[in-house]
């Protein structure tokens, strides 16, 4: 399995560096953003390790880490929503990730059954924070594509 370098601790070398040595945080994770190839629609955030991380460079398909079940998981696994990744790229200082993908299956990102885990707005109302759905169309039937797992 592939090993990262540790990144350079001066930081003009880390933003100028071709090298890719990814800054994982104390519990070893860099922030994963993920993208629709198509048309840059946010799909999901995720975290990855650097098993997950290198599983992804290795195999082409998305990998991660799951905070919750402290595993690692290969997205689609279950579901069949594969995320084939197109591309890898890294903010200046290396502790995130933009993974730009093309989804299988269903064509949805989100266990809930739609494209993007980001389908509700955060707002105001009556001095309140409140969530309203701005996508509730769904690609799949969460129950069915999940029933027995």
């Amino acid at each position: 399995m592939l090993n990262f370098e540790k990144p350079p601790q001066d930081k003009t070398l880390l933003d100028e560096s071709r090298s890719f040595t990814p800054r994982f945080d104390e519990n070893g994770l860099v922030t994963a953003v993920v993208t629709d190839s198509r048309d840059n629609q946010v799909l999901m955030l995720a975290h990855m390790n650097a098993e997950a991380l290198a599983l992804t460079l290795e195999t082409g398909f998305a990998h991660y880490y799951s905070r919750s079940r402290k595993a690692l998981w290969k997205k689609g696994e279950t579901s069949g929503n594969l995320q084939k990744v197109d591309a890898i790229l890294t903010d200046c200082d290396q502790d995130a990730v933009l993974l730009k993908v093309t989804m299988s299956g269903h064509d949805a990102a989100c266990h809930t059954g739609r494209r993007s885990c980001f389908y509700r707005q955060a707002k105001i109302a009556d001095g309140k924070a409140v969530l309203s759905v701005i996508d509730d169309q769904r690609a799949f039937d969460p129950a069915k594509v999940y029933a027995d797992k």
